[in-house]
Formats: C-alpha cells, structure tokens, sequence
C-alpha cells in the first residue's frame, strides 16, 4: 500500500471536485462536496480496496486524507 494510491482512491469518491491538487495534507473535510455520504463513500472504498473497517470515529477524528491513510495502515497491519 502506497500513499500515492491512497490518496487517488480517496479522490475518486469525490464526483464534481477537480482532486487533481489532493495529497496527503489535504484537509478532505473542508471541500464543499464532503458530506455524510462522502464518507460512506470512502468507508465503502477502504473496506472493498484493503479489507479494513473504518469506524465514523475514524473519520470524525482524522483532518488530512493522511490521518486516514495511517489508520488504514495501522489496521490492515494488525
């Protein structure tokens, strides 16, 4: 797992942001298309792409698209 790829799986869940500019910084909650959904989205995404359960937690509790990405690694490492 790389954090290139991440951050392009990430970026698919969004439909109408250009997510080119997206990296592991990005601050993913601030883009005005982040919503509830969105995050079902990527819940949905980490666990059919890496087998990994993230909770609401996770997501409330993470800033940058790289927050995410370390709790991925954490888990699918455990």
């Amino acid at each position: 797992m790389n954090i290139e790829k991440f951050i392009s799986e990430f970026a698919d869940q969004f439909d109408d942001l250009d997510t080119s500019s997206f990296t592991a910084e990005t601050l993913f909650k601030e883009n005005d298309e982040w919503s509830s959904m969105t995050a079902l989205s990527v819940i949905a995404m980490v666990d059919d792409v890496y087998a990994v359960r993230l909770t609401g937690d996770d997501i409330r509790n993470s800033k940058v698209i790289q927050d995410i990405y370390d709790i991925v690694l954490k888990k699918s490492n455990s």
